[in-house]
């Protein structure tokens, strides 16, 4: 590690630092500066905040949901896409609420700009160009025994030109830069994007202080010029006639929108492209780490679904004022002859130009069991990671983790709690829980089979969910505030109208409740409900329809707060437990569970071994409770079940 100086200009002295300015960069900081941080944002490249670097899209299935909840506290994402979007479209509409989905084709260069230019007006917030090279730490010398022993902490930054900016915590999101190469056939090239480098420095310094790094792909497809596509051959996708905003803030979404077009690979695609499986990186051995299995090359597919005989492709316009097309559904790595060949045999391609050529991206990452659920390492106190450097993928789940980061870096120089978000209160409480319990053996991504409490994380509910929360701690204005009451003020209004309103003998709630009855209809015997916006009446209506649903899935969470109830202490010695398996020993002891409910979801871990880790932590509270009350009675058990 570098030795720290002590610069006396404030410009290098800040509350939190965060490295990288991407969509995780851009949340944390934006997060941190709301909570009243003063905030130093350092990015290689000062043109590239922000960044879309693969498909110009935001939201998607699960994803929008995540998007959602990013904007309920306060980010930054859903403003965004909704100035810059150029189709908007809810996904799911023929299945329930809870898989309603947003999302959105950018204008990808409006998108950074918009992204770049808000994180410029915030007042305690500094965006500077710097090549982060090194982490600056110190002896930890001040936790409890209860929590976790550092043994360091992280006490700045050094930048490339040995300059240090000084900070007490600092937030991590190199998304694929660090120790990156670009492949594209047996052409390598250092770099975490195409015409940029990568931080070798950095994942020399993590490994040295005692991280675990893995390597992980990713990929994108090549780019088009839409004036050499015959669109007249392909199936036009437009967006939604009445588009929905991201942001709970934006009344509407005015802009003109702007088609997609859909096009199919065919069995002459894929036999050029089995020929060549040779010239691929990922089968020559030429890359060696784990791609994501729901975002598949091409050649992945063609090998994987060979009993496919065509594959959808999706042509979606990168802006309003550029002709490249982003071809959605053919990343690929395979050379550029291969990549001119296969492209020119998609009907409607004949004669398309590609204006930038596929490749994939190899990087290291830090497995998130080295984490505390609120992003806090565990190896470096004060030293927070979010984003690709986690092991996930999309700019959603980074944006995510970059805000909780931010946040609760802010929170812990404040001294006060952090903000962990509970699997039944989000989306991306479900994302970071699966990434600390869980880990990943491949790029993480974000879907609705993997939230057990669905229903309760709809989309349109997110601000209900989250904007109090936000309020509490300091990440959302009051101007959001007061729209949330507004909003749930006429939402309780609507169901009294309903409460006191009948359809022939039948009350109206319960006649409401039918699946065939329409609001319409509704409106007919109830006429205080006409004029209702579509945001109100949608609450309103499955609040009411699935309010049996809801109900059964709040029970099932009770019954998991009894287990979250039971905390954990940080140096808890699992390995003093007689009769625990010496797998979950090690398990326990590598993740470090905050509470029983966590060490649950640990794969590996059974409820013989929760039963142990409860009856020793029991045990632990009678010797406390005896040496306070000598009296107590001593003749009780401790339990073996779990509550």
């Amino acid at each position: 590690m570098s030795e720290i100086a002590r610069p006396t200009d404030s410009n290098y002295c800040f509350d939190v630092i965060v490295v990288g300015a991407g969509h995780a960069g851009t949340e944390a900081a934006a997060a941190a500066a709301r909570l009243g941080a003063r905030v130093a944002l350092l990015t290689g490249n000062l043109d590239t905040v922000g960044q879309m670097s693969c498909n110009p899209a935001i939201g998607g299935v699960a994803k929008g949901q995540i998007v959602r909840e990013i904007d309920a506290l306060g980010g930054l994402m859903g403003k965004a896409i909704d100035e810059s979007g150029i189709q908007f479209r809810m996904l799911n509409r023929r299945k329930g609420p809870a898989m309603h989905s947003p999302r959105a084709q950018a204008d990808k260069r409006r998108y950074q700009e918009a992204i770049k230019y808000t994180i410029e007006s915030y007042p305690n917030l500094s965006l500077v160009q710097e090549q982060v090279e090194d982490l600056l730490l110190q002896p930890c010398e001040d936790t409890s025994p209860d929590e976790q022993t550092w043994r360091q902490r992280v006490a700045g930054v050094q930048v490339r030109g040995g300059a240090q900016y000084l900070a007490p915590t600092v937030v991590l999101t190199t998304g694929t830069f660090l120790q990156a190469i670009m492949h594209t056939g047996e052409s390598k090239t250092a770099g975490g994007r195409a015409g940029e480098g990568t931080s070798a420095g950095l994942s020399g310094c993590l490994k040295r202080i005692g991280f675990r790094i893995e390597r992980f792909k990713t990929g994108t497809p090549p780019r088009l010029n839409a004036k050499t596509i015959d669109f007249n051959v392909t199936e036009e996708q437009p967006g939604d006639t009445n588009p929905q905003p991201f942001s709970f803030m934006t009344a509407e979404i005015s802009a003109p929108q702007i088609s997609c077009f859909i096009t199919y690979t065919n069995e002459l695609v894929h036999e050029i492209i089995r020929k060549n499986l040779h010239r691929a990186p990922m089968y020559s051995g030429q890359i060696n780490s784990t791609g994501p299995r729901y975002c598949p090359s091409i050649e992945d597919k063609v090998v994987r679904f060979a009993d496919k005989d065509r594959h959808q492709l999706f042509l979606e316009p990168e802006g309003r004022k550029t002709s490249e097309i982003y071809v959605n559904g053919i990343s690929t790595s395979l050379p550029r002859d291969v990549q001119d060949q296969i492209i020119r045999l998609v009907p409607g391609l004949e004669r398309a130009e590609i204006m930038r050529y596929g490749y994939a991206v190899e990087y290291d990452f830090c497995p998130p069991d080295q984490l505390y659920p609120n992003l806090e390492s565990k190896p470096v106190a004060g030293l927070f990671l979010a984003g690709q450097i986690n092991g996930t993928t999309g700019y959603e789940e980074a944006g995510c983790q970059g805000l909780l980061a931010g946040a609760n870096a802010a929170l812990k120089l404040a001294g006060k709690e952090p903000l962990v978000l509970s699997r039944d209160a989000a989306y991306m409480g479900v994302l970071i829980d699966d990434l600390v319990t869980r880990s990943v053996d491949e790029p993480y991504r974000m879907f609705t089979s993997r939230a057990e409490y669905r229903l309760l994380l709809r989309q349109d509910n997110a601000d209900r969910r989250l904007t109090r929360l936000g309020y509490e701690i300091g990440l959302v204005d009051s101007a959001r505030m007061e729209r949330l009451a507004t909003k749930e003020e006429a939402i309780a209004v609507a169901k009294q109208h309903l409460d006191a309103g009948r359809v022939g003998e039948i009350p109206a709630t319960k006649y409401l409740r039918r699946s065939e009855v329409t609001w319409e209809e509704i409106c007919q015997h109830v006429p205080q409900l006409m004029g209702l916006s579509a945001e109100i009446r949608d609450q309103v209506l499955w609040d009411i329809r699935y309010e049996g649903y809801i109900g059964r899935q709040e029970q099932q969470v009770d019954r998991q707060k009894r287990l979250s109830h039971k905390r954990i202490p940080a140096a808890f010695p699992y390995s003093s437990i007689v009769g625990l398996r010496n797998e979950a020993k090690q398990k326990l002891d590598r993740i470090r569970p905050a509470n029983l409910d966590q060490a649950s979801r640990i794969s590996g871990i059974t409820p013989a071994d929760l039963a142990l880790v409860l009856a020793h932590l029991e045990s632990g509270t009678r010797k406390t409770n005896l040496q306070s009350n000598p009296n107590a009675a001593t003749n009780s058990s401790p339990t073996s079940q779990i509550p």
